[in-house]
């Protein structure tokens, strides 16, 4: 299943569509975006000749026929490319007009390979990420910390025997229940998030639940000795309830439902009226 959706770049609207679990873009949109014209198409037909006589077969065969809306309202075939594949054919386009988006590229690929060196780098850039999206500071330092008591979480299933992304899945999903009565993709959908992470959406009473939730989780792992996915899945289902049962004096103690669709661009907004 597939669902389209428009993207908007320099006030031009460029066509997306979610295909594996991800987003695949209209190549044709983002090269009339880049270098303009009025023969995009012709453009792109010449560049994915050159670059399948430069050897770059790759990029071809990474590029798919995907239907998306034309402008008579029909679902046609276009090629598309994943975020991957279209950096790659952007750093193939000669126009000066893409040199701005190559330079911005080289400086993330150079910045990567500092944070490779430097992990430190990373939690200071997402930091400032966090605080040109409007997060206040108090809630990124409880998103920090939450980031820090998952990685632990996750490698501890690592080492004891998780390896599918399936397995992390359920896990985690039986430290939620536990905690939250709900699942990720149910949590979601009570905050009205598709693709977005559900944790930068939590408010700060959410953030602190999911983190007792996992690190009681870690903690109990290595107390038990835990290894293979039924121990460990037994472990998440205590780790969440412990977070649960907190939540739940919580909400008797304060009169108010710990979950709700507020986040964090509608923090400001009044709290919900009291249970009854």
């Amino acid at each position: 299943m597939t669902e389209t959706h428009l993207a908007v770049f320099k006030g031009k609207q460029i066509r997306r569509t979610l295909h594996k679990n991800e987003w695949w873009f209209s190549i044709i949109d983002v090269i009339e975006v880049l270098v303009g014209g009025d023969r995009p198409r012709k453009y792109w037909s010449d560049l994915k000749n050159k670059l399948i006589s430069e050897g770059y077969i790759e990029v071809s065969e990474k590029i798919g026929q995907l239907k998306m809306p034309t402008p008579d309202g029909k679902m046609r075939l276009t090629d598309c490319a994943n975020t991957e594949t279209l950096f790659r054919i952007i750093q193939s386009i000669p126009s000066p007009k893409v040199e701005p988006l190559k330079r911005w590229l080289a400086r993330v690929g150079r910045e990567r390979i500092e944070e490779i060196e430097n992990p430190e780098l990373s939690m200071e850039r997402m930091k400032e990420l966090y605080e040109k999206k409007g997060y206040p500071k108090e809630w990124i330092d409880k998103r920090t910390r939450g980031i820090a008591v998952r990685q632990d979480l996750t490698d501890e299933w690592k080492n004891r025997g998780v390896r599918s992304n399936q397995e992390f899945a359920i896990l985690t999903n039986e430290i939620m229940q536990g905690a939250f009565e709900l699942k990720v993709d149910e949590y979601k959908q009570v905050k009205g998030l598709e693709r977005e992470n559900l944790r930068d959406h939590m408010t700060d009473i959410e953030l602190i639940l999911t983190m007792l939730g996992e690190a009681t989780t870690t903690k109990i792992t290595r107390d038990r000795d835990s290894k293979g996915f039924t121990p460990l899945k037994k472990d998440a289902q205590d780790g969440g309830a412990v977070a649960g049962r907190t939540r739940k004096d919580i909400e008797r103690q304060s009169g108010t439902p710990v979950v709700s669709s507020r986040n964090y661009k509608l923090l400001t907004q009044p709290r919900k009226k009291k249970l009854t």
